[in-house]
C-alpha cells in the first residue's frame, strides 16, 4: 500500500510529517510518498539520522506551500506547484493509493473535489470523524466540510456514513440517527423535520432510528449521527473542549496530595487507556466521505504519532470496498429517482 503524505501541511511541518511516515514505514506495511520541498525534507531526514532516502520513502517535489490564511476556493488553482496540489494529483493519477495532509481543511476539500473528483451523485463531500463509544464507535457526519445543507445533502450523508461504517466499523446495518435538539419527529428547523421525513422514506435502505439528542451521541444509540457541517462542527468542538477539561481536572485532582497521588499509581494504566480514547493523534485523521479516492484529513496540530496513525488509517481504508459500496448506494438512489 502506498500513501502519499502532503509534508509541508500542518502546524509542525515537515518535521512531525517526516517522523510520522517513517514511524509509518517502520511499523506498518506501507510506503509512503513524502510531497514536498526537498532540501526540507532531506533536512529533517537527516535530523533522524539518515544521508539517504530509507527504503518505503520517497520524495515528490512541490515548491510552493499552501498557507492557512490562503483563500481556500482559490489556493489549489493559483499554487498548482504546492505541496497539496502536487500530492492530489498524484493520487488523481493512481500514484498512490490515499492521502493524508495536515493543512488548510478548505483548500484540501476544494482541491478533493476539483483535481480527484466527487463520486457521481453526491452533491457535497462530507467530514466523517469517528467518535468513541461503549459499543466501538460512531461516525458524524458533517463534521465542517458544509456549514450549511439542504435535506437532501443530508441524506446523501446518511447514506456514506452507513457505508463508512459497515466496511470499517464491522456494522452491517448501522443505525442512523439525526442529530436534532429533541427526539420528537416534530423538533428542530425545517431542515431537520424535512430531512426527518426524507430519511423515513429512506428505511428500507436506511436503518434510521430518528433523531438523537447531542447529550445521546456517546451512549452508542446511533452508529452515524447526521448533521450539517456548522452543528458537527460546534459539538465536535464542545467535546474536544470538554474532554480537555476533564482530563486536566482529574490530573488536578489525582495530584493534590500524597493520598490521591497514591490513587493515580494504581489506576494509571486504565486512565492511559481512557486517555487514549480522546486524543486526536490515536485516531489519525478524518476521511473526507464521497470523493473517489480516499482523502484523509490530519488534525491541523498532528504530531509524529498522529501522522503515522492517519498514514495507517488511511491504508485501511484503501484496502476496503468503502468507495466502491457508496457508488453503489449513489447509483441506485438514481435509479430509484428514475
Amino acid at each position: 500500500m502506498k500513501i502519499i503524505v502532503d509534508a509541508m501541511g500542518g502546524d509542525y511541518a515537515p518535521q512531525e510529517a517526516v517522523k510520522g511516515a517513517l514511524k509509518a514505514v517502520a511499523e506498518q506495511d506501507v510506503e509512503v510518498i513524502l510531497v514536498g520541498r526537498g532540501e526540507v525534507i532531506l533536512n529533517c531526514l537527516a535530523e533522524q539520522g539518515m544521508k539517504n532516502l530509507p527504503k518505503g520513502i520517497e520524495i515528490a517535489y512541490a515548491s510552493e506551500v499552501i498557507e492557512m490564511e490562503d483563500d481556500p476556493a482559490t489556493a489549489i488553482r493559483a499554487k498548482k506547484d504546492s505541496s497539496m496540489t502536487v500530492a492530489l494529483n498524484l493520487l488523481k493519477e493512481g500514484k498512490g493509493d490515499a492521502l493524508v495532509s495536515a493543512g488548510s481543511t478548505g483548500a484540501l476539500l476544494s482541491g478533493a473535489t476539483l483535481l480527484v473528483k466527487r463520486i457521481r451523485g453526491v452533491r457535497r463531500a462530507a467530514l466523517a470523524p469517528i467518535l468513541p463509544t461503549p459499543n466501538g464507535g460512531c461516525l458524524l457526519i458533517d463534521c465542517g466540510a458544509n456549514a450549511e445543507c439542504t435535506p437532501e445533502y443530508l441524506v446523501q450523508f446518511a447514506f456514506m456514513g452507513s457505508c463508512y461504517v459497515a466496511n470499517l466499523l464491522n456494522k452491517p446495518e448501522p443505525r442512523v440517527g439525526l442529530l436534532n435538539i429533541g427526539s420528537e419527529p416534530g423538533k428542530g428547523t425545517e431542515l431537520q423535520k424535512e430531512t426527518y421525513r426524507l430519511l423515513m422514506e429512506q428505511k428500507e435502505m436506511i436503518n434510521f432510528i430518528g433523531n438523537i439528542e447531542a447529550r445521546d451521541v456517546f451512549s452508542g444509540t446511533a452508529d452515524v449521527v447526521v448533521c450539517d457541517g456548522f452543528s458537527g462542527n460546534i459539538l465536535l468542538k464542545a467535546i474536544e473542549g470538554t474532554a480537555s477539561f476533564i482530563v486536566s481536572g482529574i490530573k488536578d485532582i489525582f495530584f493534590k496530595n500524597a493520598l490521591t497521588k497514591l490513587a493515580a499509581a494504581i489506576i494509571k494504566n486504565p486512565m492511559k487507556e481512557f486517555k487514549k480514547k480522546l486524543d486526536y493523534t490515536e485516531v489519525g485523521g478524518t476521511m473526507f466521505l464521497g470523493v473517489t479516492k480516499p482523502v484523509i484529513k490530519a488534525h491541523g496540530s498532528s504530531n509524529a504519532n498522529a501522522f503515522a496513525n492517519a498514514i495507517r488509517q488511511a491504508a485501511a481504508i484503501a484496502g476496503t470496498g468503502i468507495i466502491e459500496d457508496i457508488q453503489d448506494k449513489m447509483s441506485d438512489m438514481r435509479t430509484g429517482e428514475e
